[in-house]
């Protein structure tokens, strides 16, 4: 029977759905019993507080607009300020200010300058004839008021158009005494106050009785009057705090919460049946379980994510050992997390890592035993060589040297056969030094001048580059201090790379250049830099491997520059390569420059 796999993610998830699941129902029970045992009281708080931040918003707007209507008046009243400037002044006023719609003064119940917004004035369904046969209904608009005191009342003529008139007493000057300044404003903001208590009937009364705000409307324009429970002492300090009753209005019991708003003897009322307030509590228990489902399926959701997150990098460790387990060594973990789990992954890397260093430490060591093997055939070859070369290069040298004895010094054949001598001595000493090297021997080194190294490798190859349509350039630094090497071993390794540049050029026309010069750090620099085709990327790190060439079979060992590389580390110095497809090749030497202390000999001493 297979066995049915049960991931950990899938547990993990589980866990948390249950464990919440259970959470919930615990708090929607205490809940539902705290609502059922203490909704009363709840909701009379809630009710004062419904109330108390509807008095507040409410005495702030009408401070602002006490505010702006003391700006106006003082602007209309200000006779230093040409008409023009008070009209742009007063406009202004109105545009930033749009529930005013008109601002008047009046001293003696007469009218002495007034302003309006023409286009918010009808807009709102206002007419001047219409306004003053309401200021001639209710006198008090207009009507002279105590010091400190402001009046406010309803001045709504349509539906539509809600608005009320606030009035108070402004300081003119000593001599004319005290004006009116009324101001007709918009009532909707007023109107809008409840509007954040949808579960409340929230509205205001003047201080006549008179409704300024009701969520409907139409009992505004009626000028109906509020609804005032008995048990409401105006003059108590319980109500200026806010009071919260029960009562029954048109049968219906309620609960009511009434407020002063501090302002011209306005009330603040809250009031809702108290079947909606148990529906209310309802309602709050019915949003609690939604949210707790919502909660349940964010739950699952972001446990299945989170569990995954947690689980995902285990499966990348368990996929990461069948990839080792397979051969491969150079694969990598990436957790990102800072936990047990970071640290498994931390470890695993480190292990894999090692895994692959020794990998290639083991392919590299079968490399070197390799390149032994042909090492040491290529040491047994040497020796084959030597035995055949050898004997006649020696004969070629002592024919020459006996034939410089019976001719003319400075004569043509005299240099011919000096040139015969040096260069059978240097066959002599390239097979010696191809024996060392593949001996591991040192060469021995003596203070040496780089210059006539490099014109000697010139001379000699001169002829072929000629031969090959190759310029051959030579650009060397003078007075350039000695280093100590084997002049012969530099030479070969010049020609050896002046060679392999003709050859790159494959009988093009061409141009090697062969530069000289101290660079810092008390070294001397050889550049062999040719126009050729240039050598690709890829093969660039393999150059100097033995027996590695790019030629034809039978037109190359390649062990030339491998030979080179070693000379040039046998003298302490490097040879670097600098080579782009199409544009060239150089070949940068450097090596040790010696203090003129250390030279211990002459270094024009004969190089044989």
């Amino acid at each position: 029977m297979k066995q049915v796999r049960f991931p950990i993610r899938l547990k993990i998830m589980a866990s948390l759905v249950v464990a919440l699941t259970l959470v919930v129902i615990v708090i929607s029970f205490t809940m539902a019993n705290f609502f059922h045992e203490d909704k009363q009281s709840y909701m009379s708080d809630w009710t004062s507080i419904a109330v108390l931040s509807t008095a507040q918003e409410a005495r702030s707007l009408l401070e602002g607009y006490t505010r702006q209507a003391k700006m106006g008046s003082r602007i209309l009243l200000d006779r230093r300020i040409a008409r023009t400037d008070r009209e742009r002044l007063v406009g202004s006023l109105f545009d930033s200010f749009p529930e005013m719609l008109q601002i008047a003064v009046y001293r003696d119940g007469k009218e002495i300058d007034a302003a309006r917004d023409e286009a918010s004035f009808a807009d709102a369904g206002f007419t001047s004839a219409a306004l003053e046969e309401h200021r001639a209904t209710h006198p008090r608009s207009s009507a002279p008021v105590a010091a400190g005191e402001t009046w406010v009342e309803n001045a709504t003529l349509d539906a539509s158009s809600p608005a009320f008139i606030l009035s108070f007493a402004e300081a003119q000057d000593a001599a004319s005494g005290p004006v009116i300044v009324s101001a007709l404003l918009r009532l909707d903001p007023l109107l809008s106050l409840g509007g954040k208590f949808r579960v409340f009937e929230i509205s205001l009364a003047a201080s006549d009785g008179t409704l300024l705000a009701h969520p409907e409307v139409a009992r505004v324009a009626r000028h109906e009057q509020s609804f005032r429970p008995q048990g409401i002492d105006d003059s108590g300090p319980s109500f200026r705090a806010g009071s919260t009753i029960q009562y029954l209005r048109d049968g219906t019991p309620m609960i009511g919460g009434f407020a002063p708003v501090q302002f011209a003897g306005i009330t603040a009322m809250a009031e809702i049946p108290q079947s909606a307030a148990y529906l209310a509590s309802r309602d709050l228990l019915g949003q609690l379980l939604a949210v707790a489902a919502i909660l349940l399926a964010l739950v699952a959701v972001g446990g299945r994510l989170w569990s995954r997150r947690i689980t995902r990098p285990i499966e990348r460790l368990s996929e990461a050992t069948r990839v080792i387990a397979g051969g491969r060594f150079d694969v990598r973990v990436d957790v990102g997390a800072h936990d047990e789990i970071g640290a498994l992954a931390g470890s695993f890397n480190q292990m894999a890592s090692e895994l692959n260093q020794r990998e290639a430490a083991l392919i590299a060591a079968q490399a070197q035993l390799v390149q032994s093997e042909k090492l040491a055939a290529f040491g047994q070859l040497g020796a084959g060589i030597a035995h055949e070369v050898k004997n006649p290069l020696t004969g070629i040298l002592g024919c020459s040297q006996l034939a410089l004895m019976e001719v003319e010094e400075g004569s043509f054949v005299y240099t011919n056969l000096a040139l015969i001598e040096k260069e059978t001595k240097r066959c002599k000493a390239i097979i010696d030094n191809l024996l060392k090297f593949a001996r591991q021997e040192k060469a021995e080194m003596a203070p040496i001048e780089v210059t006539p190294v490099v014109e000697d490798t010139c001379a000699i190859v001169h002829h072929q580059m000629e031969l090959n349509r190759v310029k051959l350039e030579c650009d060397l630094a003078p007075g350039l201090p000695c280093i100590r090497g084997n002049a012969n071993q530099l030479q070969q390794v010049l020609m050896n790379l002046v060679v392999n540049a003709q050859q790159a050029l494959a009988g093009n026309e061409g141009r090697i250049r062969i530069v000289t010069r101290s660079v810092e750090g008390g070294r001397l620099e050889i550049l062999i830099e040719d126009n050729g085709p240039g050598i690709p990327e890829e093969i660039q790190s393999k150059l100097f491997e033995p027996f590695f060439t790019t030629k034809p079979p039978g037109q190359g060992t390649g062990l030339g520059l491998s030979v080179s590389f070693g000379i040039i580390q046998e003298h302490g110095g490097g040879i670097t390569l600098e080579s782009q497809p199409g544009h060239g090749t150089k070949f940068r030497i450097t090596l040790p420059a010696l203090a003129p202390a250390d030279v211990t000999r002459d270094p024009r001493e004969k190089r044989a």
